[in-house]
């Protein structure tokens, strides 16, 4: 059994990507396996499905080199850490989830309905192979003018952003329960006196330290050390 809709026909389904796009898009094959998930794909040749997985992996790269040109250009004096925090932010699949809703891509989505099946990605992942579709059917200019002109434009509010703290510490500690790791955080070292005084934090995980970081605020040094261990971790 299969959950999704689209358009009666390729008139409408072409229609209704253009007020998207902000064109008339040409191969729609490219588009029709954008929204189809894995769940649901037929098997073409050795194990490779007709699924959006592929075009997800292009559009992937097509938004990261297209965020990170436009960052480039919009704060020239903030430095590489920066630039990748704010990148990581605005890539988030929790961010690109938001912004397929946002666009209406779940309502094209091809996916199972089985109920004991949860993708908690397959939005942001259909946003990306949206972006694979465009970069392959019009080509860059076209796949980097939808982002900057039809996502960041009117979707994306970069100030806000700028100005969002991520709660790392949190989210390892939502990721340690989940995964049953014990996980610890640890003053290793308190170096100064009064307001000079610096708290070196150590996370471990498993009784491994992985990380540590350094800070006026103890808190501050916590979030710092746990954005390092997502970072090492592979935590997003």
């Amino acid at each position: 059994m299969f959950d999704f809709f689209l358009p009666k026909n390729e008139k409408q389904f072409k229609s209704s990507l253009k007020n998207i796009l902000g064109f008339s898009p040409k191969n729609l094959s490219l588009y029709n396996q954008a929204f189809r998930h894995n769940s649901v794909a037929k098997e073409i040749k050795e194990g490779i499905k007709d699924s959006n997985e592929r075009l997800e992996f292009l559009g992937d790269a097509v938004l990261g080199i297209v965020i990170a040109d436009y960052l480039f250009r919009k704060f020239p004096y903030k430095d590489e850490g920066f630039l990748t925090k704010m990148r990581s932010k605005i890539v988030s699949r929790d961010h690109l989830n938001q912004l397929a809703v946002k666009l209406g891509l779940n309502k094209f989505l091809f996916q199972t309905s089985d109920p004991g099946l949860k993708f908690s990605s397959m939005h942001g992942d259909a946003f990306e192979a949206l972006i694979g579709a465009v970069y392959m059917d019009k080509g860059f200019s076209s796949a980097q003018d939808f982002i900057l002109n039809r996502i960041l434009k009117f979707h994306v509010d970069v100030e806000k952003i700028l100005l969002t703290e991520t709660d790392f510490k949190s989210k390892l500690i939502e990721w340690s329960q989940r995964e049953k790791n014990e996980l610890q955080f640890k003053v290793v070292e308190e170096t100064g006196n009064g307001y000079d005084k610096q708290f070196v934090i150590a996370t471990i995980v498993k009784g491994e330290m992985i990380a540590q970081a350094q800070h006026f605020s103890k808190k501050k040094a916590e979030q710092l050390s746990a954005e390092a261990t997502c970072a090492k971790l592979g935590i997003v």
